[in-house]
């Protein structure tokens, strides 16, 4: 495998302390690291332990407690936005994630937002983003709108599809707004995995890995990643490779099998 790759470090070397993560993925080959939260870690720390391990921070969630397709979040979904970013300057990272409904612990969805029609949540969704284009292209910092999986982890979550996702992107332009394709969620909820990275490749920002089902490392379950890394290739992806899974047994042997790709 030719690209970049980053490891989750909130699911992956859970074996050992968390700022001694950044040293160990770089041990195991990783150029970069990335992780969940921001507001629950020491900055500085992190800073440090990312620089004394030569490891570079692909990113992390860059909301919390707010949602793209609630009108009346706006204003404290962007301010929340803009301090994600002011976080990822300030550890040197190169995105923040976002997606369109806050999640709660285990990443459950705080509200499914059932009194909503679609056509309030994707006008929301599209006027919030326009000024997500706009903080990341001023801040140099990108944003990568995710689609989550509704049938095993997120149930509830508005934006399941890679087609709007993309079609959302599209429309608004941005070279630093663009979609964070989790291979594990889009199996679940669509399939046609290379088609669909065939169809949408000039919107994808960065990519996540997991097999499914289970969400361990690839080789574990049913998607065939060798086909998968190799139609990126083919379309000329040049992002990074996220690694968020849940090893199977351990790190180490999650590790064996990510860097036999």
């Amino acid at each position: 495998m030719k690209f970049m790759r980053s490891a989750c470090i909130e699911p992956m070397y859970y074996e050992i302390p968390f700022l001694d993560r950044f040293q160990a993925a770089k041990d195991d080959g990783f150029e970069y690291v990335e992780f969940w939260s921001w507001t629950d870690k020491d900055l500085d720390a992190v800073k440090a332990a990312a620089e004394k391990a030569g490891i570079g921070i692909s990113g992390f969630n860059g909301d919390a407690d707010y949602s793209l397709i609630d009108p009346t979040h706006k204003e404290k979904y962007l301010d929340f936005l803009r301090q994600s970013v002011a976080a990822a300057q300030k550890i040197g990272a190169k995105s923040v994630t976002i997606h369109s409904n806050a999640l709660g612990d285990g990443g459950i969805v705080v509200n499914h937002y059932d009194d909503l029609s679609d056509t309030v949540k994707l006008c929301s969704m599209y006027d919030m983003l326009l000024e997500c284009a706009k903080i990341a292209e001023e801040s140099g910092i990108a944003m990568n709108l995710e689609p989550l999986n509704i049938t095993t982890d997120h149930v509830g979550n508005f934006l399941a599809h890679t087609q709007m996702a993309a079609e959302m992107t599209r429309l608004i332009g941005s070279p630093m707004l663009k979609v964070l394709y989790d291979v594990y969620h889009m199996q679940l909820n669509e399939g046609s995995l290379c088609d669909t990275i065939r169809t949408y490749a000039d919107q994808l920002g960065h990519i996540h890995v997991a097999d499914a089902p289970g969400r361990h490392e690839p080789g574990t379950g049913e998607i065939n990643y060798h086909n998968v890394f190799r139609c990126l290739e083919e379309v000329g992806y040049t992002g990074r490779i996220g690694f968020e899974l849940m090893p199977k047994t351990s790190t180490a042997e999650a590790v064996k099998a990510i860097m036999s790709y």
